[in-house]
């Protein structure tokens, strides 16, 4: 089972004759306890491609030490990593190579990096003997294992700060070490540092270059997942190309979007559109000042998320299925919302492909959703009035479908068809398929594309404020919600081009969709309520209760059909449409 932690350290620059300064009295370290010298051995697995390290994440194998095994690192802020710890095994654990899956695709995990390292350990203490903190200085040997025969010596300096500690104590050690004249390392990580030193070819003389050096593979591999369209193959199942193997002539200006999905059954991208159709020659790139830029930097920052979030869902992190949801839905809107500045006829089967992803995610997030409700809603009951083991059969009705929505979400991450569908977003915003208007400023191409979006909520909201309350007001509320929520994303994803105007409109909608989208739990709310009532009348149990609550969701659906016509008329004030046209 693997184990979780928060790492909090600092690296500095360190040669085998740097003296580490006194640092009794800082922060309340009372004493520097020496621990010996250990040996460390550690592979660094990654793809061909070095995905894992472009994002700054590591996966290593390591011996020796306390803390033997396989250690995953994903980057939280500067200084700071989340920590996963499984056993040591002679392979990648699953649950290890499931969390980077979102990476790696269908690539196979292997050593790029050794290293091994002499490191003397310190303990920081307190007056109680305590630990605050641990210091070690590292001589490390770093080989190269794939692609090169590359090796790199240094000695660092790490202080990592003990759980519980307070985070202070690290700037107050790193000034007395700046005094002492050791300065932060360049590198984030050593095997940053690793990559860099023993890069084959020009890289290897620039340090400084990790980061560029680690991730300009990737770039490579866009042009492997080009090929696999190409030839109808599933684009996961390519592996990486190495910074030493560029795309063969034949696959360069080849489409990308070609037989994007492979697993049988599923939707298949039709080609690129024809070269007259397209604005900017490949490999070119617009202007910031282009509409278009502005949508794939949006783009771009959906598929980023997407990738994030899949080892959070994995973890069961809180919130971290509604933000991969929220994710595919602001995509999938965008690709709508701006079909004059990217091409629909491209676009059009990945946002399938992302409605299927959503609602393979929605299971999980609608229960997750409906058991805050219903338990806050059982809260607010007076005592006397809650009959019969209602909140035992709420908390098995949650338990058990929060386990089935759990599986059920994490069994799609590992799916050929959701690992083809990062693939062809990858190759889509790599070589997008943008019409004409994508070279228009964004003042001019993005309000008409926003504004479209409120024309369609407009109509929707007139509609369903026209009907009397009943099944068909329902549902006509449940449509302009979704409509709501699209003209929410889009005035928020032209809201760096666009500024306050954009923002305005973006806080408008989104008080819409509030009032909407409560209506809408509430109507899910009481199905749900009568099936638990259901049950337990079958059971033998009052569903006196359960009756109640749903009344009370009644009246909350009644409050808002009645709240719903003044928050759209201050939404729908023109100076916002105006302020945004400019």
């Amino acid at each position: 089972m693997a184990e979780t932690k928060r790492e909090i350290e600092r690296k500095y620059e360190a040669t085998p004759d740097t003296q580490i300064p006194d640092l009794t009295g800082a922060a309340g370290i009372a004493d520097v306890v020496a621990k010996g010298v250990a040996g460390l051995d550690a592979d660094y697995y990654d793809t061909p491609g070095l995905r894992l390290a472009a994002d700054g994440i590591t996966l290593r194998r390591r011996t020796g030490g306390t803390d033997e095994g396989w250690h995953l690192k994903f980057p939280v802020a500067t200084g700071i990593r989340e920590e996963i710890h499984a056993p040591l095994a002679d392979t990648v654990p699953r649950p290890l190579a499931g969390l980077v899956r979102s990476r790696t695709r269908a690539t196979p995990l292997t050593a790029v990096v050794r290293l091994r390292s002499d490191r003397e350990v310190h303990h920081l203490v307190d007056e109680r003997g305590r630990l605050l903190a641990e210091l070690s200085r590292d001589t490390v040997h770093a080989e190269r294992l794939a692609p090169g025969d590359g090796t790199a010596e240094w000695t660092e300096i790490e202080v990592e700060l003990a759980d519980g500690a307070d985070p202070a104590l690290l700037d107050r050690v790193e000034k007395r070490l700046r005094k002492a004249g050791i300065t932060p390392a360049s590198s984030p990580s050593k095997l940053a540092r690793a990559l860099a030193e023993t890069a084959p070819g020009p890289a290897a003389s620039t340090a400084a270059a990790a980061p560029v050096a680690a991730a300009a593979p990737v770039a490579a591999a866009a042009a492997a997942r080009k090929a696999a369209a190409a030839t109808g193959r599933a684009t996961s199942a390519v592996e990486d190309r190495t910074p030493s193997a560029p795309a063969p002539a034949d696959e360069q200006g080849s489409s990308r979007h070609a037989d994007a999905f492979a697993p049988a059954g599923s939707v298949r991208a039709p080609k690129a559109p024809e070269a007259a159709k397209s604005v900017r020659p490949r490999g070119a790139r617009l202007k910031p000042t282009h509409a278009g830029e502005h949508v794939l930097a949006y783009l771009r920052e959906q598929r980023d998320a997407l990738v994030a979030l899949d080892p959070a869902v994995r973890r069961d992190l809180p919130d971290a299925v509604h933000q991969m949801r929220v994710a595919t839905r602001r995509m999938r809107s965008a690709f709508k919302t701006f079909r004059k500045i990217i091409d629909p006829k491209a676009t059009a089967p990945v946002g399938e492909e992302l409605k299927w992803l959503a609602g393979e995610l929605g299971a999980a997030r609608d229960q997750e959703v409906m058991s805050e409700r219903l338990r806050a809603r059982l809260d607010a009951l007076p005592r006397r009035l809650q009959l019969g083991p209602v909140r035992g059969r709420l908390r098995i009705w949650a338990t058990a479908h929060r386990a089935d929505a759990r599986r059920r979400s994490v069994a799609v991450l590992d799916t050929g068809r959701y690992l083809a569908l990062l693939d062809t977003l990858d190759a889509l915003l790599d070589e997008p398929p943008l019409l004409p208007a994508a070279t228009a400023k964004p003042a001019v191409a993005l309000p008409k594309a926003v504004l479209k979006d409120y024309d369609r909520l407009a109509g929707r909201v007139e509609h369903a404020l026209g009907l009397p309350a009943g099944h068909d007001r329902d549902t006509a509320m449940h449509d302009a919600r979704k409509a709501a929520k699209r003209a929410r994303y889009a005035a928020e994803a032209v809201t760096p081009a666009l500024g306050k105007p954009a923002k305005k409109l973006a806080k408008r909608m989104k008080a819409v969709q509030t009032v909407l989208g409560d209506h809408q739990d509430s109507v899910v709310a009481r199905e749900t309520l009568r099936d638990l009532a259901v049950q337990a009348h079958a059971a033998g149990e009052s569903a006196f209760t359960w009756g109640l609550l749903f009344g009370s969701e009644q009246a909350t659906a009644a409050d808002r059909e009645r709240e719903l016509p003044a928050v759209w008329a201050d939404a729908s004030r023109p100076e916002f449409r105006t302020a945004l046209r400019g």
